[in-house]
């Protein structure tokens, strides 16, 4: 850059923009990657736990939104755990091995759920495991991902799982929405992510992993999911809650909402006018009726964001965003189409 001075203002300015424009590039290549081929993301950083014991099973059963005992060895469940008034503390992917039921979750709600399932399982015939730091994460995105795993042999349901050999490095794949998650040693991840490289799949941003997420309306605890939320209103019934199996905490709410009323506000999807920011509000009609939670730049939709949205502003409704200065979104269905 001929003739700019890097130290004064103008010059902060300009390496703000570029890189930002080598940011929004790299990103670009990212999504055509993840929508394209294959890339994989590093998630090991998410809280992972483990149950073991006799009564492991229906310990859990009494505790989350979804079917546990019901769960075949090598298959999973996506599940919250709520309040007694039925609202989320964090949600997990159960699965079972046969020997133990492994689960994960954001890293913001692991302590929590790590205190909780310790006082409340006293008296069960149940043992509790810290596995965050003992194991990583890689997440293979992209329709090549069953083949760079070499996993043709994985049922196809979500959350199926079992033993995988990635060029030698031993791991866990499990089926995702997106492709492929790698369950390995923590001491593994560095050769195991080398190997995926070598099989072409290549590490990806986070900027293009979330993208895909809000596409694919995929809220986040911590980020979308708090403890404010009903799973219905997010959504969720049909990932994480049966209604067949026997108690749990919260289910009296969760229940009455689904059989007797409607949810007073929606997760919903957004198609920005322009750029938003996540916490800005939504008006209708003159009214506040939402709030942004997580927004992307999609290089197929353009701007989009997920927001919860109250009733009052239904599918299709045009929303003011943040302080007035024209910026609109459309209120939309999810996943995007």
């Amino acid at each position: 850059m001929v003739g700019l001075n890097l130290n004064s203002a103008s010059g902060h300015v300009a390496l703000r923009i570029l890189f930002r424009m080598a940011s929004v590039g790299t990103a670009s290549a990212d999504y055509r990657t993840i929508t394209q081929a294959c890339g994989y993301f590093d998630r090991s950083e998410r809280g992972k736990l483990a149950l073991s014991g006799s009564e492991a099973a229906t310990f859990l059963q009494g505790q989350v939104s979804n079917d546990v005992e019901g769960l075949a060895v090598g298959a999973g469940c996506y599940a919250t755990f709520l309040t007694p008034k039925g609202k989320m503390l964090g949600d997990v992917r159960i699965l079972s091995t046969g020997d133990e039921l492994l689960m994960d979750t954001e890293r913001v709600a692991l302590q929590a759920l790590f205190n909780m399932i310790r006082r409340f399982s006293l008296g069960y015939a149940v043992e509790l495991h810290k596995r965050t730091l003992e194991q990583g994460l890689l997440s293979l995105l992209g329709p090549e991902a069953v083949a760079v795993a070499g996993v043709e042999y994985l049922p196809a349901e979500e959350n199926a799982h079992g033993p995988a050999s990635v060029a030698g490095v031993q791991a866990r794949a499990i089926r995702t929405d997106t492709g492929i998650d790698l369950l390995c040693d923590a001491g593994d991840v560095e050769a195991l992510g080398a190997r995926l490289e070598d099989a072409g799949a290549p590490a990806v941003g986070e900027t293009a992993v979330e993208c895909l997420r809000v596409e694919r309306g995929r809220p986040r605890y911590g980020i979308d999911l708090d403890d404010t939320v009903i799973p219905q209103e997010a959504g969720l019934n049909e990932r994480a809650v049966s209604f067949t199996k026997g108690c749990y905490v919260g289910q009296e709410t969760v229940a009455r909402l689904y059989y007797r009323g409607k949810p007073n506000r929606n997760l919903r999807g957004l198609r920005l006018s322009g750029h938003a920011e996540p916490g800005e509000e939504l008006t209708f009609e003159g009214r506040a009726v939402g709030r942004i939670t997580s927004v992307a730049s999609s290089p197929r939709f353009g701007p989009i964001a997920l927001a919860f949205v109250r009733r009052e502003a239904p599918v299709g409704a045009i929303v003011s965003v943040g302080s007035g200065d024209g910026l609109t979104g459309e209120v939309t269905e999810l996943p995007f189409r």
